[in-house]
């Protein structure tokens, strides 16, 4: 086990730069999560620290050590890739196996590390069968098996769960995160879905566009998204952003579409700054319309058993014209072409500057 100290680590491709200057401090026998959308720079990192990209400028340590000029398989760290990338014609005992043998481990140890890692994994029935024989899932932790026999200081998964379907991916999340709190070696773990992000880790790491926008807990994430991006990405569906200023008076939020919003148990920045006001689907509630904040002309109706969404159009007095989104109790019968009158929950609105997307914060935080 190992912690991971990433320092200023910049990578580029010629003229083009991908990642921006990235640090990360991630301690021993933690699971982070790095998230974020096709393009972002996740991968990329994740490769640096395996080794298996060179960085372009700042530094990587493991358990200490710099490992800039070290080879993948000086850096004691197992890798689990979105393909599986197992032997065909080898059995799931010799898959597992194979990177001991090249290390020129003892037939015995070989055997007890490679037994003990089934057990945890629940494949010894299958240790003579080959890969074609076995499910995705069960595939995929074969995978983990190669990983786990290595006693590595760093796990590293590249999007292990993207080949299995809905129902096993829930399972597989479930097992991985088993896993590394029996074993706690210290686990980096790149997804672009955002279920994953949220279940598995103990920090985040919000990338877009090669700059790591948030580092935080699932729900720090959640609660106080650092950026109009962060607020877009985490959470589904996603929060609503309109456009807005601080009236005059100060006293609540000018919308672009007309009308006033004042959000309850908030506190405003000073009077005619631009803003972005952010309200998530769950922190909105139907109510009468002479105590709504909002009114919405329903387009369509989501019915999801347990929760309803109702997608439309503000109209009425406040901010006409934007689309938003409201998550409701399941059995609410509204319809399209209905106005629902809504409020948004005390607390619940976030502000965001319009012209730099940062969260803004009261005054004395």
């Amino acid at each position: 086990m190992a912690a991971i100290a990433i320092r200023d680590v910049t990578k580029t491709y010629g003229k083009l730069r991908v990642i921006h200057g990235v640090s990360l401090d991630v301690d021993d026998g933690a699971f982070i999560v790095i998230v974020g959308p096709s393009g972002c720079g996740k991968s990329s990192l994740l490769r640096m620290v395996a080794g298996l990209e060179p960085i372009t400028a700042g530094e990587i340590a493991i358990g200490g050590r710099v490992v800039n000029g070290l080879e993948p398989r000086e850096r004691n760290v197992a890798m689990v890739f979105q393909n599986y990338a197992l032997y065909p014609h080898m059995s799931v005992f010799d898959n597992m196996a194979y990177g001991l043998k090249i290390a020129g481990l003892a037939k015995a140890d070989i055997r007890a590390r490679v037994e003990r890692a089934a057990a945890m994994l629940q494949l010894q029935p299958y240790l003579a069968r080959k890969p074609r024989e076995l499910s995705g899932g069960q595939r995929q932790r074969v995978a983990m098996g190669r990983a786990l026999v290595r006693d590595p200081d760093v796990f590293l998964f590249d999007e292990p769960l993207s080949n299995l379907d809905a129902k096993l991916r829930v399972q597989m999340r479930l097992e991985i995160r088993q896993l590394q709190r029996a074993v706690g070696t210290t686990a980096l773990y790149v997804t672009h879905d955002q279920v994953e992000a949220m279940t598995l880790a103990d920090r985040l790491v919000v990338m877009h566009n090669g700059v790591a926008e948030q580092v935080g807990t699932p729900m720090e994430v959640y609660r106080a998204p650092a950026t109009t991006f962060v607020a877009g990405f985490i959470g589904s569906p996603s929060m609503t952003l309109l456009a807005a200023s601080v009236a005059e008076s100060g006293k609540g939020l000018a919308l672009d579409g007309g009308g006033l919003v004042k959000p309850r148990d908030t506190a405003l920045p000073e009077p005619g700054r631009r803003v972005l006001v952010g309200v998530r689907p769950e922190h909105l509630s139907a109510v009468s319309a002479p105590n709504a904040d909002l009114e919405l002309k329903v387009t369509a109706v989501e019915a999801l058993g347990a929760d309803t969404l109702a997608h439309g159009v503000l109209c009425g007095r406040n901010g006409a014209g934007a689309t938003l989104v409201a998550r409701l109790p399941g059995g609410t019968r509204i319809g399209p072409g209905e106005t629902l009158p809504l409020a948004i929950a005390p607390g619940a609105t976030h502000l965001f500057d319009a012209g730099t997307g940062r969260r803004i914060e009261p005054a004395g935080r």
